[in-house]
């Protein structure tokens, strides 16, 4: 109970309060927020909307966005000239994949993963790189609360820790797997069937046949991809998490341009290396990275660079951090 106290401190005095996610939000933020929401409401009386920066691209989110019935809206900066309390889920101040202003300060960070230090000064910080999803934290508080949870809330935050720790199989511990069989009984099975058997365009099975055109494999264990011009920005994470699925594969790094970035996706299985510190090591200072063992992502502004060419240089910088000799060749994926 004592976070739930922290927590109704941090907002004490406020009837409102504005709740953002990282930039394009997956269903682990889009269902911790939407969480959060209704803890504030339930328990403390307190109203809250959910802004969001980027965009909604992926097939399975735009179908658990509308069973959520639109629960965000898109971020008008002019919100920050309210002065109202603001929580940050599932990322953290500064570090880029949030459009929180340097100048504005959160007053709650809920997040798992790793602990950046302007968090420190928050009011309420809960940052827990320990755990696979923030919708697992999140769903600790309703526990704590005693609320009982209606099942498109149950639906939401099940897939959300579902998503992040790929049904428990992915950088996931004890407390994930609580909350996901404490969730499971309450879940909607047939609207969870519908959301991860969306519909996708054609043009997603277009970018995948240039992924698997363009991957080269390394030793067998390394995957690099490099897709070109995306639809939205988290096709790069989407196909990432299917070359993870080759046997083998330890690790995949999976880029793409999106409007003016290159973007980049890095997945692990290694027990040694971190997908997150495996990203900062690629992008380095020329962009922002983020993410933890099993799963990160990451951004450079292209400033009119050729981006096959910038992928071709970062590729190299990979293979050689991974594999000590940036000039080993790949073979062809297909």
């Amino acid at each position: 109970m004592e976070k739930l106290l922290n927590l109704y401190k941090a907002l004490e005095g406020n009837n409102q309060l504005l709740i953002i996610p990282h930039n394009d939000p997956d269903p682990d933020a889009i269902a911790s927020s939407v969480g959060l929401r209704y803890l504030v409401l339930e328990k403390y009386g307190i109203e809250a909307q959910i802004y969001y920066s980027g965009m909604i691209g992926r097939s399975e989110n735009k179908a658990f966005v509308k069973y959520l019935n639109y629960p965000m809206k898109k971020l008008d900066l002019n919100v920050f000239q309210n002065k109202l309390p603001i929580a940050l889920v599932d990322t953290q101040p500064g570090i880029g994949n949030n459009p929180l202003p340097d100048d504005i300060s959160a007053a709650i960070v809920i997040d798992h993963h790793p602990l950046k230090a302007k968090s420190l000064d928050v009011i309420f910080a809960d940052v827990r790189p320990e755990i696979g999803a923030t919708a697992t934290i999140v769903t600790e508080y309703l526990r704590e609360a005693e609320l009982d949870l209606p099942a498109i809330l149950a639906t939401a935050l099940f897939y959300g820790i579902k998503t992040d720790t790929m049904g428990l199989g992915r950088g996931a511990n004890l407390e994930d797997a609580k909350a996901y069989f404490y969730l499971q009984p309450k879940v909607d099975d047939d609207v969870l069937v519908q959301i991860e058997n969306a519909q996708v365009p054609s043009t997603y099975f277009e970018s995948l046949t240039k992924a698997l055109n363009t991957t080269r494999v390394y030793d067998r264990d390394l995957v690099i991809c490099y897709i070109g011009t995306m639809k939205y920005p988290d096709l790069g994470a989407e196909i990432a998490d299917l070359f993870l699925r080759l046997q083998e594969v330890k690790w995949v790094i999976c880029m793409g341009v999106y409007k003016d970035s290159l973007i980049l996706s890095t997945r692990s299985r290694s027990r040694l290396l971190s997908a997150g510190f495996l990203i900062r090591e690629i992008i380095g200072d020329l962009g922002v990275a983020g993410g933890h063992g099993t799963m990160a992502g990451g951004q450079i502004p292209l400033h009119n660079q050729n981006p096959s060419q910038l992928s071709d240089s970062l590729s190299r910088k990979a293979i050689l951090f991974i594999k000590g000799d940036s000039s080993l060749e790949g073979r062809s994926f297909v």
